[in-house]
């Protein structure tokens, strides 16, 4: 009689995310709506590859490359290409030689390569404080390289937007030297931003208390539609003397999701520092994966070193934040001509893929029951998953459901 392995193995929760998917794929309302997926749609609710990445992948195929192993930090051409679109082709910090850049798996793996070397080389507390809310998987990557979440207020349920009061309050209390991660743009799940003043601010806070800053960019381009507005933040906080660590993702930006295509940095204090940080790094990665995927990496660096191809992708990029800006403006227009007395202009306001509705967790049960409309229970939606076919639709199940 064999005694198994695993007898005290516990079933886990389901993510929260892919659960609301399963739920949606055996709806059969033909109505149905799945605004849990954190992926662009095109305006027919399909999949959209970005024609900049077709052309790049038929340039790459005509050459006839190799596959053989890429370097443990990733492909040369692609971590360079990564840390221009970040900083700035002209940054200090490159010129420098100041920085390191290597290639990860996607912004996930990034993060979790940045935990890693955090949990292993950084002096101070092994606190990273995080706003809230923050991504869902920020938390779990994080405690599983060994460090320890704290939090700093961030959103106003309120009024739909950045409490700003609030998280200065907080960040001027936090330990000296504990990690503070900050979204570069798009803040998900809220869409809520600070403005380009409140960024000042708080780069100032932070200086005060002499934090860690650990960046998470994974809507470069994405969020308004402009690289270089995206990166604000980022650069600005480079400019006034933080030595930032940051995460790239390319999932979203262009479309590379199942390629896994991502970057993480870490700026230094000299070239000399930066060859010590890039030897460990190397030393991390190596017993996780040993070395990155090829493909994604090859895609992202021909659009961004091909002027005809990069020019086609800025181009592209800023029609997918436009399709979503304009998504915004129609379902708030759809919930104003139903007769809504509610105060929307949160949903114009918020920026990138994700927009919180204020929606309370009865009421989204009432969308998912009644009107097949998906989405999880914090009332976050996916405005990439909303059409000018299925707009008005929305506005009408959510108007049912707050009137």
């Amino acid at each position: 009689n064999v005694v198994s392995w695993w007898g005290g193995v516990q079933m886990g929760p389901p993510d929260p995310i892919l659960g609301v998917t399963e739920a949606f794929k055996k709806d059969t309302n033909p109505k149905k709506m799945n605004l849990g997926v954190g992926a662009y749609r095109d305006d027919q609710g399909k999949p959209f590859v970005l024609s900049c990445v077709r052309k790049a992948e038929a340039l790459i195929a005509s050459k006839q490359l190799d596959k053989e192993y890429l370097p443990i930090g990733g492909l040369g051409d692609f971590t360079k290409a990564c840390a221009q679109l970040a900083l700035g082709a002209d940054n200090e910090v490159l010129k420098s030689g100041r920085s390191i850049t290597v290639q990860t798996i996607s912004g996930t793996g990034s993060l979790r390569i940045g935990g890693n070397f955090l949990s292993r080389f950084h002096g101070g507390p092994k606190d990273v404080y995080l706003p809230k809310p923050s991504w869902g998987n920020h938390t779990p990557i994080f405690r599983d390289a060994g460090l320890q979440l704290k939090a700093y207020r961030y959103y106003d349920p309120s009024t739909c937007g950045f409490d700003f009061s609030g998280a200065l309050e907080d960040i001027s209390k936090i330990p000296e030297h504990s990690v503070i991660l900050l979204h570069a743009c798009a803040h998900n799940p809220t869409g809520v931003d600070p403005k380009i003043e409140q960024w000042k601010e708080i780069s100032e806070v932070v200086k005060k208390r002499n934090l860690l800053v650990f960046f998470d960019m994974a809507y470069q381009g994405f969020a308004s539609g402009d690289i270089d507005r995206d990166a604000w933040a980022v650069r600005h906080f480079i400019e006034q003397g933080h030595n930032i660590v940051l995460s790239q993702s390319f999932a979203k930006n262009m479309g590379l999701y199942g390629e896994r295509v991502g970057g993480f940095t870490v700026v230094c204090g000299s070239a000399e520092e930066a060859k010590r940080v890039e030897s460990q790094l190397k030393i991390l990665i190596r017993p996780i994966y040993s070395n990155p995927p090829m493909n994604g990496a090859r895609i992202a660096s021909t659009i961004l070193s091909t002027p005809d191809l990069r020019a086609l992708w800025l181009e592209e990029v800023h029609g997918m934040a436009n399709r979503i800006i304009k998504m915004r403006e129609q379902l708030v227009a759809g919930l104003k001509k139903n007769g809504s007395t509610h105060n929307w202009q949160h949903v114009i306001d918020q920026i990138g893929m994700f927009c919180f509705t204020g929606l309370k967790p009865e009421q989204v049960e009432r969308l998912i029951k009644e009107f097949s409309v998906y989405m999880t229970k914090d009332g976050r939606i996916s405005m990439a998953g909303v059409s000018s076919g299925n707009v008005g639709y929305l506005a009408d199940s959510i108007h049912a459901v707050t009137k």
